[in-house]
């Protein structure tokens, strides 16, 4: 089986925006003192940068025999065939194609996508949707 792996980072302007939102602290407690807002500024910043981390964070696997995306971990014998999706396709199965028992780790900052359908009789989930940068690869790391 070919290894993957992806980690859905947040995009520049997200962590540009994590610092504007500690400026924004610190200038709302400017009134109160300097040490206020320097901590306004400290501390609104890095929850902020918690907040985008944490989002951020998500890695997409493909290992021993296993799809694993984020909390989920499904067998690759439980999967059909992977179909890419590009940027208009991926919007559509997000929006007015989208079933509400699917399994969908979707990040709105990543255009492309894999839709996989659930081969498993007894799993409930028709199909899981993963947003990735690199949709071939992911695909065929999970047909390989």
């Amino acid at each position: 089986m070919q290894p993957y792996e992806e980690r859905l980072t947040a995009p520049r302007s997200w962590w540009f925006i994590a610092v504007l939102v500690g400026v924004a602290l610190a200038l709302i407690l400017l009134p109160l003192g300097t040490l206020p807002m320097l901590g306004g500024l400290i501390g609104g910043g890095a929850l902020a940068t918690v907040a985008v981390s944490s989002y951020g964070s998500v890695r997409i696997r493909v290992v021993g025999g296993a799809l694993v995306a984020g909390d989920a971990r499904i067998p690759v014998e439980a999967l059909g065939t992977p179909e890419v999706l590009d940027a208009e396709e991926a919007r559509a199965w997000r929006t007015h194609k989208a079933d509400t028992r699917a399994f969908m780790l979707l990040r709105g900052y990543v255009p492309t996508a894999v839709r996989i359908e659930v081969t498993d009789p007894a799993d409930p989930t028709p199909y899981v949707y993963l947003s990735t940068r690199h949709p071939e690869r992911l695909a065929a790391a999970l047909t390989a």
